[in-house]
């Protein structure tokens, strides 16, 4: 075979791939929010989470895609661990799709006279202005691209006329030779290229293409689709490595059920191949034998999958504590470390969107967090508590200052991706609210050194300094209250003229408290370096009061533009 055959089937496999994807990522921008809240909510038992982890791939055709977004969800507390075995279950059913839509369009169907007129239909979409448009254009381009791939990889083949090439032939013969151990050098083959091309619809069509022009029987062409099954499992496990151990073992628990489907049909291979043989034999009588084939393999690949789920459907429970048990939480985990977003972006820009949004709302509790930490501090008479409890801010604050930049960081790679509108109005909201809630954190720690210069000093506050810091910083809470209440509010239940009001009574409280300040150091209550100390706290409070009221202004912005 010359460098150039070979470069002309890399690139129709390119072809193939890119045509996956684009089709793939269209279909996400059209339904990612719909199927993000349809994964989310339609998971209440085993049975629903399984129909809606085959409904989202079918939908988006790509396991992948599925998969990897069910390990984000549970490394962001969307989904337990049982919900993402369920949902993992279904979409290995869901991807059976794949096969069979290249089975029908690509062999039996001839898509040359479809392929060009799809990409002229496709280009005046894709320029126009309509976010949806344009992602349906994005999905009919990339379903022309993959049937081209697919069409061109099959046409080189044939020129290449595999099935009487000498080497090829006399390598099949000495492996059937080999007996059973055939198959399982074809299966490792099968998983080994799925790892390496991170696509299974890929290697699902080679497979489709080798069959049907008789270079591969029946039995080895299974043997590569199992062997699918098991590196098409990588990407998830890759997915959840630097996640935490729910993600990374509903990743292991992918594994687990990939192998064991693999391990219980090797050991009645022959019998159950004969079987969905026989049925497709029955049922596509007409058909030719080139087609019939690829049809056998489409159907083994969804018999195999649903005959697997209905055996583990019921085992959900002992996979959980396996894996639980092989996988354990780190011990003294990092409190502060970055939760959702650790796993890096999702398949596409839409659906990292989520893992965003979830980290935000936990920056959003550690400031308060850290805000009562600094009211605590502030009747904290033991030296070394004292000491404890402002270097425990202090590292708050540097955790903030973190957490910022990373969270920035991602959202600006998130923004990379192909995004609809909306989302990128997301986005700038959501960049908006980082950096005000590092603002909060900068003043929660202005607040703690004002607290520590008092502590050092000789004086203290008066009765009545008490009373009104004590009620300023209740107001200020009761705004970081209303402003974490907000973030996590997805169905506009929570009012956000609340933190308006609130952010006014601290404006009035703060003016009143500065002109009684002026009076009380007039009149000796207090000595001027005391007043000093009292007002930055009032006036840092009403600082930080500012601060939510940004964040509150730019999470309801993004809402009203949602609704």
């Amino acid at each position: 075979m010359s460098i150039f055959v070979f470069l002309k089937l890399i690139g129709s496999l390119a072809l193939l791939m890119y045509g996956m994807k684009t089709m793939s990522e269209a279909l996400q921008k059209l339904t990612g929010g719909q199927l993000r809240h349809f994964l989310g909510a339609m998971t209440t038992n085993r049975f629903t989470g399984l129909l809606t982890g085959a409904f989202v791939t079918a939908s988006v055709q790509s396991s992948t895609a599925t998969t990897v977004m069910t390990v984000s969800f549970v490394n962001a507390g969307l989904l337990t661990l049982a919900q993402a075995i369920s949902v993992i279950m279904g979409a290995n059913i869901g991807t059976t799709v794949t096969a069979w839509i290249m089975s029908v369009f690509g062999f039996q169907i001839d898509m040359n006279n479809l392929i060009f007129p799809l990409f002229a239909l496709a280009v005046p979409l894709i320029f126009s202005n309509k976010s949806q448009k344009k992602s349906f254009g994005e999905f009919i381009f990339g379903f022309a691209f993959m049937f081209l791939g697919l069409t061109t990889l099959r046409e080189n083949a044939m020129h290449m006329d595999l099935e009487h090439n000498a080497a090829i032939i006399s390598f099949i013969t000495s492996c059937k030779e080999w007996g059973f151990f055939s198959i399982l050098l074809f299966l490792l083959i099968g998983g080994i290229i799925t790892m390496c091309a991170q696509s299974s619809a890929a290697v699902m069509a080679i497979t489709l293409i080798l069959c049907s022009s008789g270079v591969l029987d029946l039995y080895l062409g299974i043997a590569l689709v199992m062997g699918e099954n098991i590196g098409t499992t990588v990407t998830s496990n890759i997915a959840a490595l630097t996640a935490n151990a729910q993600a990374r073992r509903a990743a292991l628990a992918h594994f687990i059920f990939n192998m064991f489907g693999v391990v219980w049909i090797l050991c009645i291979f022959h019998p159950f191949v004969d079987m969905v043989s026989g049925v497709v034999d029955h049922l596509f009588t007409g058909v030719s034998p080139e087609v019939a084939i690829t049809y056998k393999l489409s159907a083994f690949h969804t018999a195999f999958n649903i005959c697997n789920v209905l055996i583990l459907i019921w085992f959900i429970g002992p996979i959980e504590r396996v894996v639980c048990w092989v996988i354990k939480p780190k011990e003294d985990e990092e409190e502060f470390r970055l939760r959702f977003i650790t796993g890096g972006l999702l398949s596409t820009a839409e659906l990292s969107i989520v893992q965003a949004r979830k980290e935000i709302n936990l920056f959003a509790v550690r400031s308060r967090r850290m805000f009562g930490m600094v009211r605590d501090l502030l009747h904290t008479t033991n030296e070394n508590d004292f000491n404890k409890l402002f270097s425990r801010i202090e590292k708050y604050e540097n955790i903030s200052d973190n957490m910022e930049l990373e969270i920035a960081n991602y959202l600006n790679e998130v923004s990379e991706g192909r995004l609809s509108s909306e989302s990128k109005l997301q986005i700038r909201a959501m960049l908006r609210e980082v950096t005000e809630l590092e603002s909060i954190g900068d003043s929660c720690y202005h607040l703690a050194r004002t607290i520590n210069h008092k502590f050092r000093g000789n004086e203290d506050f008066t009765e009545k300094q008490y009373d009104h810091i004590h009620q300023m910083l209740e107001l200020t809470d009761a705004a970081l209250e209303h402003m974490v209440l907000l973030e996590e509010d997805e169905h506009h239940l929570v009012d956000p003229n609340k933190s308006f009001n609130i952010e006014n009574e601290i404006n009035n409280y703060r003016s009143q408290l500065k002109n009684q300040n002026v009076l009380d150091v007039n009149n000796k209550e207090y000595d001027y370096q005391m007043g000093v100390h009292y007002m930055d706290i009032i006036g840092e409070c009403e600082k930080l009061g500012d601060y939510v009221v940004n964040v509150v202004e730019a999470r309801t912005e993004m809402k009203e533009k949602k609704a």
